[in-house]
């Protein structure tokens, strides 16, 4: 599990995965979210500007990241 300090309101899914190292680059978490490979608090999420705030969870490749 990855605890993921948010500074600010939210941040944008495809840059949580990169601040998170799950993947390289902006345009493999693109790809993924739009596979379908990414849930938000349980449930598959293809929106790639989506918002994530505190006490989000978000599940990726056998990873689960808080957002706190």
């Amino acid at each position: 599990m990855i605890k993921f300090k948010l500074e600010g309101e939210f941040i944008p899914l495809i840059q949580l995965l990169k601040a998170t190292n799950l993947v390289q680059t902006g345009g493999e978490a693109q790809i993924v979210v739009s596979q379908g490979d990414v849930r938000y608090n349980g449930e598959i999420d293809y929106r790639k500007r989506l918002k994530v705030k505190k006490g989000d969870k978000v599940e990726f490749n056998g990873e689960e990241i808080w957002v706190v």
